[in-house]
């Protein structure tokens, strides 16, 4: 069965956008980059809200971008043919490899679970992957976590979660200060 990941960047603090809705904070260092650039060679689906998607729409034309280095051409060529589910209730039509999802989050992991298919499920954006989690449908939590405070914003983890406990699995430290963690739920 195919797993389900939820992977962001996070303040040391806890949240994936600071208080006055900015995220500048989590530019990744050449290091970091190429790591995200490996990660996405996993990804079979990526699901997502809307201000992910709209934040993500970059990518879609980047690669005609002259300005753009190897490694960001590399992420172009990947992200672009990447399947993306976009749940929204205020967009009427998706660009690029992207379709808008027509159920709730749960429905969606479930037939995407059920239908042929080779890499992960992975979710971007806190409050789609707090749907998820309250439906117990997570199975790895990746944190890129940046050495800054920004007081407040969007958290990476609900308020209202329920105790999930957690296996370490992986950690790794960046040239930037940035350390990443991989911990796999434990059923």
């Amino acid at each position: 069965m195919r797993s389900v990941t939820y992977s962001m960047n996070v303040s040391l603090d806890g949240y994936i956008v600071g208080p006055d809705g900015r995220f500048d904070w989590t530019a990744p260092d050449e290091d970091a980059f190429r790591f995200w650039i490996d990660e996405i060679r996993g990804i079979g689906v990526h699901l997502m809200g809307r201000r992910l998607y709209e934040t993500m729409l970059y990518w879609e034309t980047a690669d005609q971008d002259p300005s753009l280095d190897a490694a960001m051409l590399e992420w172009a060529a990947l992200w672009k043919p990447l399947p993306k589910v976009v749940f929204s209730t205020t967009l009427s039509a998706v660009q690029g490899h992207a379709r808008l999802a027509s159920g709730s989050p749960a429905e969606e992991i479930e037939r995407l679970r059920a239908e042929p298919g080779e890499g992960e499920i992975a979710i971007g954006g806190a409050t789609l992957a707090a749907e998820a989690a309250a439906a117990g449908l997570i199975d790895e939590y990746r944190a890129m976590v940046h050495p800054v405070l920004v007081g407040g914003g969007i958290p990476f983890f609900p308020r209202h979660e329920r105790r999930v406990d957690l296996e370490l699995v992986e950690t790794r430290t960046f040239s930037s200060r940035v350390v990443y963690l991989r911990h796999r739920v434990v059923r």
